[in-house]
């Protein structure tokens, strides 16, 4: 396919979008794009039908579709038939290609810069190609996008298969035919009689950390003593650190050292880490924003306790939003008066490891399942480059 690589402010203009008044939100039918994509609804459009919105803060460069237009907020760009005179179709896959979400050109607050996307280059082809190479794009993201789909679909339906294993277990043990009794917990239901329900605080010392001035060199050091936030408890056990304190900032800012076994919560913010655990394998201290639980003695193993955490992932979010602050958060408090179910300890060594050979089964097939969506992306990234730069004939586009 014949093209010529043309800058961006030749082939279209990018209108910035308005802020909606708070009480037009949810006021109509009008699909209302932010950064991310739809966010809301409102009564009036501000962009013609069709347009493509551009992340201008935030999720900044991000490339969005609105098939029947719709309300751009003031955290976008957008372009319609009014701003361009090319097919805007195929505008909107040749602007995937920029790799306008890889970095920010304002220093104060991250962000798309107009001028920057318009000094970017796109092959231009004619207006028929360029129909052509919309049409297949559309075609054969399509059937990727449905593969894509159902390999998601297989990730979900696993994790799903994992989380009621682990809720069934750490709640009513192994063996199905134990008599059960109340727990007293409205998010625990029955345990099997012969087990305990205590708060943490009996069963293990629960503390948090804070952040060393940043300021001050003297906190700080490569080779120093590892220093955690709230990210490590996405993923379990925690083994390894990226920020090192030195001794002056322990004794100082008064930071605990915690040594394994213990358990690590994540305890403020919105975002998904607010109740997350993870067991800690390394010696370590933390921020603020997160929680230790080290038990006292082997009346509860680390593991379990993790395990039983997870189960309550949801309780602990919903009750540290009881106070209807926008910005949750457990704390310390909390954690050490939660009561949890507490069986013999060789019953709990028994439950975890049924949870890891369960894990040690499906682990290959959710790695293969996970090569294979990954794969798929990269195959539905390089299609649109190769289309959008002329790599495809267009005979073969047209097939």
């Amino acid at each position: 396919m014949s093209c010529t690589s043309v800058r961006v402010k030749f082939i279209c203009r990018l209108g910035y979008g308005d802020a909606l008044p708070k009480d037009e939100e949810f006021a109509g039918g009008v699909a209302v794009f932010g950064s991310n994509g739809q966010y809301a609804t409102t009564s009036a459009r501000n962009t013609d039908i069709p347009a493509i919105v551009l992340g201008r803060k935030g999720s900044y460069g991000k490339v969005n579709w609105a098939p029947d237009g719709c309300f751009a907020s003031d955290t976008t760009f957008f372009v319609d038939e009014r701003l361009t005179a090319e097919n805007l179709r195929w505008l909107f896959w040749s602007l995937q290609t920029l790799g306008l979400d890889e970095g920010s050109q304002e220093a104060a607050v991250p962000g798309l810069n107009r001028e920057s996307v318009y000094e970017e280059r796109i092959c231009l082809p004619s207006l028929a190609n360029q129909v052509t190479v919309a049409n297949y794009l559309d075609r054969e993201t399509a059937r990727i996008d449905g593969l894509i789909a159902e390999k998601k679909r297989m990730l979900t339906l696993l994790e799903e298969k994992r989380a009621a294993l682990i809720s069934r277990v750490v709640t009513r043990g192994l063996d199905p035919n134990a008599p059960l009794k109340p727990s007293g917990q409205h998010w625990l239901g029955e345990i099997p009689a012969h087990w305990e329900i205590q708060p943490i605080k009996y069963l293990a010392v629960v503390g948090n950390g804070s952040t060393p001035s940043v300021e001050n060199a003297d906190y700080w050091h490569d080779e120093g003593y590892p220093w955690l936030n709230s990210s490590v408890v996405n993923v379990s056990p925690v083994t390894n650190a990226t920020r090192f304190v030195t001794e002056t900032a322990l004794r100082e800012c008064h930071l605990p050292k915690i040594q394994p076994p213990a358990v690590l919560v994540g305890i403020t913010g919105q975002g998904k880490t607010r109740g997350m655990a993870a067991v800690l394998g390394i010696e370590a201290t933390i921020n603020q924003h997160v929680a230790f639980i080290k038990p006292r003695s082997q009346k509860l193993d680390t593991e379990y306790l993790c395990y039983s955490l997870g189960h309550a992932y949801a309780f602990l979010r919903s009750d540290s939003d009881g106070a209807g602050s926008t910005k949750g958060a457990i704390t310390c408090e909390q954690l050490a008066n939660m009561k949890i179910p507490v069986p013999p300890s060789s019953e709990q060594i028994d439950i975890c490891t049924r949870i890891r050979q369960s894990l040690a089964v499906s682990k290959p097939l959710r790695a293969e399942i996970q090569r294979s969506l990954d794969l798929l992306t990269e195959r539905r990234s390089a299609l649109i480059t190769a289309a959008v730069t002329g790599q495809i004939p267009q005979e073969e586009m047209r097939a």
